[in-house]
């Protein structure tokens, strides 16, 4: 499935993932990470999603914020919740981002890339932080490859390289890995928090 594809998906459950997603869902893994992160400057949510718990937690440490999503339903709505925030609409694999940031988040959103697109996006996103800026990003903690699944009745790809792959990564591009969590164990969910070095 391509990156468009997932965000039509996303679109049509919009609403429903405003309305059902739990407050406190990856709050503490942003919260892990944001020990790590300086006390103000830019952050960056990718695949920021109509919710808004991770935008108004960066707000409230500091941070101004950039939100984007591939879904464009997602976006209107995050938009009229949190004003406070810049939103885009855009495809990570093929957008540039608009300025270096002192964070940036990625929860539950980069593993529906296509699996030859993860090691370039991370990439991406390392290049993207200042010096001592952190990422936070969830990823499969299972064997690289690809699999599919079913969620409010439409159907989502994933994919991984791996922990290990993802750690390697994150080494070359000049990060440290600071955290490793299977945070949703026995399921293969993952947490990293890096910080450029």
């Amino acid at each position: 499935m391509e990156p468009a594809d997932t965000g039509r998906r996303y679109d049509a459950i919009a609403k429903w993932w405003q309305e059902n997603t739990h407050e406190n869902y990856g709050m503490p893994g942003l919260e892990r990470a944001l020990r790590f992160a300086p006390a103000q400057g830019h952050a960056l949510d990718v695949g920021c999603g109509s919710h808004g718990r991770f935008i108004r937690r960066l707000l409230a440490h500091g941070f101004e914020v950039h939100g984007v999503d591939i879904s464009s339903r997602m976006i209107e709505l995050a938009r009229q919740r949190d004003p406070g925030a810049t939103y885009h609409v855009a495809d990570i694999c093929d957008w540039t981002l608009p300025r270096p940031f002192d964070f940036i988040s990625a929860w539950d959103s980069t593993f529906h890339l296509p699996l030859h697109s993860q090691e370039p996006v991370l990439q991406k996103l390392c290049a993207g932080l200042t010096p001592g800026g952190v990422l936070l990003f969830t990823c499969g903690g299972g064997d690289a490859g690809e699999i599919s699944g079913s969620f409010q009745g439409h159907d989502f790809e994933y994919s991984t390289l791996g922990v290990e792959a993802f750690v390697r990564i994150l080494d070359d591009c000049g990060c440290n890995c600071r955290h490793v969590e299977y945070d949703q164990y026995p399921e293969n969910h993952v947490v990293i928090v890096a910080q450029r070095k």
